[in-house]
């Protein structure tokens, strides 16, 4: 029976390789949206004496949400393949990632609800400069998005606070 448990556990630690092919997927969908950021740096530049103050002021907050979200995908692919695949182990001795930090499970959705968070202001922020463009009840529930994601993210964070204070507390009780 003891041999048993030890394939089922082999066969579902070995099945965290499959994760790679998500990762691999993410680097793919990260180059294509590196195709449309250059697309739409493009057409800012082009028509950067044609656009008015505002209007570039949009257009730069489309560039920064954008790099916002490459940001996100980035971070996703690296701490999630470091915490579920495997360890960047011998790049690090050799200084190659070392700006990368380590981030364990808690730290990442703390990172991925802020980046949310920043992601979503971004969008609320272009949403109130042309207000003209939108009727009351869409701002009202993009509003209410917002502050549902802020909401959130506060609440993880607390949460995971709570929890770090918790396993303090836990390691000074059996030390």
């Amino acid at each position: 029976m003891k041999s048993l448990e030890l394939l089922v556990e082999r066969i579902i630690l070995s099945s965290r390789w499959l994760l790679v092919v998500f990762y691999i997927g993410l680097v793919l969908a990260l180059a294509v949206y590196a195709v449309s950021f250059a697309s739409k740096f493009l057409k800012v530049a082009g028509s950067v004496f044609e656009l008015d103050e505002a209007e570039m002021i949009l257009a730069m907050l489309g560039l920064i949400d954008a790099a916002l979200v490459a940001s996100l995908i980035v971070m996703v692919m690296i701490s999630g393949y470091e915490n579920f695949v495997s360890r960047f182990d011998e790049a690090e001795k050799e200084g190659e990632v070392s700006f990368l930090g380590k981030l364990d499970s808690g730290s990442l959705k703390i990172k991925v609800a802020s980046s949310i968070v920043a992601i979503s202001s971004i969008h609320l922020l272009q949403v109130f400069l042309n207000v003209n463009q939108y009727d009351d009840g869409k701002i009202m529930w993009l509003t209410l998005m917002h502050l549902a994601f802020v909401v959130s993210a506060l609440m993880l964070g607390f949460l995971e606070k709570l929890m770090s204070v918790t396993s303090k507390n836990d390691l000074k009780d059996k030390g």
